[in-house]
């Protein structure tokens, strides 16, 4: 174990708690409460930890991709907190990982798209995966799949191209379902209770970005 990976390891479960408790304030609640320490804290403690682990684990011999996946890396365990807390993905994040991919591509510095064609493709299946997704979710009824969903979809394609945005989808879909199923087993939700989808498309995405070689 290298001393970046234990680096990584403890500075974002310190992340993930520090992003829990902005999590619990941010956006403020309607009744003005904050949540306290409770399951979803350690969740997302856990998520910190590994997010980042995985990372150096993939990219440690190139400090710019890692550096580069690492600022959104800390944005994505912030919006696993916050959806976790309040089913909510905030525009303030999301969008500015639009504009961070494109700045990354402008600069040369995405490890995932990096020709205009790249782009275009990427761009295509931004638009086109989210709206499908949008468009099967509609007989489900509203909150099937949120608008801060796709944007964060939207995001992530145009910064890790189209194969691995797919692999995104897969994955959450993968993660939603076992997770689904074990709070059913566990009779922590029902078979009519919400659950965010943000958080499992969020570790599809951190799977797509650090263990999927695409697709």
């Amino acid at each position: 174990m290298t001393p970046l990976l234990v680096l990584a390891a403890v500075t974002g479960g310190a992340w993930g708690f520090v992003a829990d408790r902005i999590g619990a304030r941010w956006p403020a609640h309607e009744d003005g409460s904050t949540r306290p320490v409770d399951w979803r804290t350690l969740a997302v403690i856990v998520a910190g930890i590994l997010a980042p682990t995985f990372l150096v684990l993939r990219y440690e011999s190139d400090p710019a991709t890692l550096a580069y996946l690492g600022v959104l890396v800390v944005a994505l365990i912030l919006l696993f907190a916050t959806d976790l807390d309040q089913r909510l993905l905030p525009d303030v994040i999301t969008l500015p990982i639009v504009a961070y991919a494109l700045l990354g591509f402008a600069g040369g510095l995405g490890p995932f798209v990096r020709t205009p064609g790249d782009l275009l493709v990427a761009a295509i299946a931004a638009v086109a995966i989210p709206g499908l997704l949008y468009l099967v979710s509609i007989p489900f009824g509203a909150g099937a799949i949120g608008l801060g969903d796709l944007k964060l979809l939207v995001g992530v394609g145009l910064l890790a191209g189209a194969a691995r945005l797919v692999a995104t989808v897969l994955i959450g879909a993968l993660a939603a379902a076992l997770g689904i199923a074990i709070l059913l087993a566990l009779r922590r939700i029902r078979l009519k209770s919400y659950v965010p989808y943000g958080p499992f498309l969020i570790i599809g995405a951190i799977w797509a970005l650090t263990i999927s070689r695409g697709l």
